[in-house]
C-alpha cells in the first residue's frame, strides 16, 4: 500500500517545500557540478527525475517521502544553469543535446551505484524533452522513461509566445527584470495567489539564482525542438505518458497522439494543469508506482555491451 495524502493541493500546503529526508548531493557534469537530492537506497531500484525550464528538483518534493516509502531511491536534480547547479554564460551551452549528456552522465553514476537494479527516468516538462535525447542516445541505459506533461515537439502556443516577449527583458535587465514582470503578471492569476507565502519566496529565490544564459539558451531549445517521437519508439524502452487534464503547455490532445504514436502507456491526471507532482501528487505517485512495478526487468549486462 502506498501512503495516502491529499489528492489536490491546499492554499496552505507545502508544495516545493514538502517535507522529506532527501539528502543534498552533486554529480558531476560536462559544465560543472549538478545539484540533486537524494533519498537513499531502495529495495526495489532507483528513479532519476528531472525538472523543466524554471524549474528544479524541488518541484518534486511531494514525491520523494512516499515513493520512498514506497522502496524506490529517488534522486531528483537541477540542470546546469537551474538553482544550485553553475552553468556557463554561453547560451549555446544549453542545447537539448549537452543537457541530455548531463543526465546520461548522472544515469552512468547511478547504474554503477546500483548495478543490476531497475533505473527509471523521469522528466518534466522541458526535462522530458531532456530525457527523451537522453534516451535514444543510450537506449540501454534505463529501464523506461516517464514523460511528465511534455510533449512531442517543440513548444508552441501562449506560453512560447511569453518566453519571446521576455526575451527583450531578459537582454535589458536581466534575470532580475524577467522576475519582476512575471511576478506582476501573476497578479492576475488567481491560482498564484493561493500559492502560500514561504513557497513564493522560495520560487523567487530559485528563480533569480538561474542564470542568464541558461535561461537563453533553454528557451531557445525547448521552443526549437524537433518531433523526435519515431526515434524514441524505436529504442524499445518502455514509457509513460502523464499530463493532466488541463496542460495548458503541450495540449492533452498532443500528448495524446504522443502516446498513441509511442504504443505507451497513457495516464491522464485529473484535476493537473502543467505540474502533477505539484498539484495531484497523491495520484502522480500511484500512476508512477504501477508502472515502474509493470516494466519488465531487463539484463543491464547485455544492454550495455
Amino acid at each position: 500500500m502506498l501512503p495516502g495524502g491529499s489528492e489536490n493541493t491546499a492554499p496552505d500546503d507545502l508544495r516545493q517545500l514538502a517535507r522529506h529526508d532527501a539528502a543534498p548531493v552533486s554529480f558531476p557534469g560536462g559544465a560543472g557540478p549538478l545539484a540533486a537530492l537524494d533519498t537513499g537506497a531502495g529495495t526495489r531500484g532507483t528513479v532519476l527525475m528531472v525538472a523543466g525550464f524554471t524549474g528544479t528538483k524541488e518541484d518534486f518534493a511531494p514525491l520523494l517521502a512516499p515513493l520512498s516509502a514506497a522502496g524506490w531511491r529517488v534522486v531528483v536534480l537541477d540542470q546546469r544553469g537551474q538553482y544550485e547547479s553553475p552553468g556557463p554564460d554561453d547560451p549555446g551551452a544549453y542545447t537539448v543535446d549537452l543537457l541530455a549528456q548531463d543526465l546520461v552522465g548522472v544515469a552512468r553514476v547511478l547504474r554503477e551505484e546500483g548495478p543490476g537494479a531497475p533505473l527509471h527516468l523521469l522528466g518534466h516538462s522541458f526535462g522530458g524533452i531532456v530525457a527523451r535525447a537522453a534516451v535514444i542516445a543510450d537506449p540501454g541505459l534505463v529501464d523506461s522513461l516517464t514523460l511528465l506533461a511534455s510533449g512531442p515537439v517543440g513548444l508552441t502556443g501562449p506560453r512560447a509566445d511569453l518566453l519571446e516577449h521576455l526575451a527583450p527583458l531578459l537582454a535589458a535587465g536581466g534575470v532580475r527584470l524577467v522576475h519582476d514582470t512575471l511576478e506582476q503578471l501573476a497578479l492576475t492569476d488567481p491560482r498564484s495567489q493561493d500559492v502560500p507565502v514561504a513557497v513564493r519566496e522560495f520560487l523567487a529565490t530559485r528563480f533569480l539564482a538561474n542564470t542568464e544564459a541558461g535561461l537563453t539558451g533553454m528557451a531557445a531549445a525547448m521552443t526549437g525542438e524537433p518531433d523526435r517521437v519515431a526515434e524514441l519508439a524505436a529504442t524499445g524502452v518502455p514509457v509513460l505518458v502523464a499530463h493532466g487534464d488541463a496542460d495548458d503547455a503541450w495540449s492533452p490532445q498532443a500528448q495524446t497522439d504522443m502516446a498513441r504514436r509511442l504504443g505507451a502507456r497513457h495516464e491522464v491526471l485529473t484535476g493537473s494543469v502543467h505540474s502533477p507532482a505539484i498539484e495531484v501528487p497523491a495520484h502522480t505517485v500511484r500512476v508512477l508506482d504501477d508502472f515502474w512495478a509493470a516494466v519488465p526487468a531487463r539484463t543491464h549486462q547485455q544492454a550495455d555491451a
